[in-house]
């Protein structure tokens, strides 16, 4: 059986909870061993009135703060880090097959002085490879171009030679057939008329890529606003929210993240911390129990 690192998220959100509630089932399935020490889990286990399990494995992370549900807190936002940092260890160390992780605050990192926006950049960071952030389910997933950047400046990052290398990395770490390229502008730029970076640089990039791989694996640049009305397929999108307005409509409840092009194989729920319903012990597990066994389904 697997094992699989969880980092615990930011404990002021729904991450704990989750993690407890599903452990029966998740056990089931691969060895958790969860990044908390156990002082933070006797005091968010209390919160929720939860009892821990006795085969409720932890790997040791320093800290004791109080845990305050709903509040975005540097503490707590440190602490999501460290645990992350810790799963991280246990992966380079071959302690454990994969790396899954609980939803952290992005201001409560920003709060606790971390130069970091969300795991992706840490990645990225520790292992000085192009991590590709990928997000769905078996039957749509998106892979995000960039990121979180402001929307301002997305259009100067779309760069046909940027392009190319994403889309090699993008395939090779996945290996799908047929792989759809959004347009960055309404109606695909309409001929140049409403933007002029499909026929600059998204067009050559995508000639380019099949041209190198001998394959017809890239095709578009496509409408985005029909590009998803199949509910299906694999895509690329140019910026964040043209990728996972659509996906997260259609598929919120049970799509994942998937950190590509790492030498460690890392997934994530797709949700944020919560915190308006946290320790209200009505957290929804299937988007992290998801996380788990695509796991099982990719080695590494």
């Amino acid at each position: 059986m697997q094992k699989v690192a969880i980092s615990i998220g930011d404990l002021n959100g729904i991450g704990l909870e989750i993690a407890l509630k599903s452990h029966d089932k998740i056990k089931k399935l691969v060895e958790p061993v969860y990044c908390i020490n156990e002082k933070m889990l006797i005091k968010g286990a209390k919160l929720l009135n939860y009892k821990i399990p006795d085969d409720f494995e932890i790997e040791e992370v320093k800290g004791d703060f109080e845990i305050n549900p709903g509040i975005i807190d540097a503490k707590s936002g440190e602490y999501s880090y460290k645990s992350f940092i810790k799963a991280i260890e246990l992966a380079k160390e071959k302690k454990v097959n994969a790396i899954s992780t609980l939803p952290i605050n992005k201001e409560a990192w920003g709060k606790a002085g971390l130069k970091y926006k969300g795991h992706t950049e840490v990645l990225r960071d520790i292992f000085q490879k192009n991590a590709i952030m990928m997000l769905g389910c078996e039957d749509l997933y998106v892979a995000l171009f960039t990121e979180h950047i402001p929307l301002k400046k997305v259009p100067e990052k779309i760069k046909k030679e940027n392009l190319i290398q994403f889309f090699i990395d993008f395939y090779k770490s996945t290996n799908f057939k047929e792989i759809g390229v959004l347009a960055l502008n309404p109606h695909a730029g309409d001929g140049g008329v409403l933007g002029d970076e499909e026929i600059k640089e998204i067009i050559p990039a995508i000639i380019e890529a099949n041209e190198i791989l001998e394959k017809n694996i890239f095709y578009g640049p496509l409408v985005p606003d029909i590009a998803f009305t199949s509910r299906k397929g694999n895509f690329i999108a140019m910026y964040h929210d043209q990728g996972l307005a659509p996906l997260k409509a259609l598929y919120f409840d049970k799509s994942i993240n998937i950190s590509l092009n790492l030498p460690i194989l890392r997934t994530s729920v797709d949700h944020g911390t919560a915190f308006d319903i946290a320790y209200k012990g009505i957290a929804k597990t299937l988007s992290y129990e998801n996380a788990i066994k695509y796991i099982l389904k990719h080695k590494n």
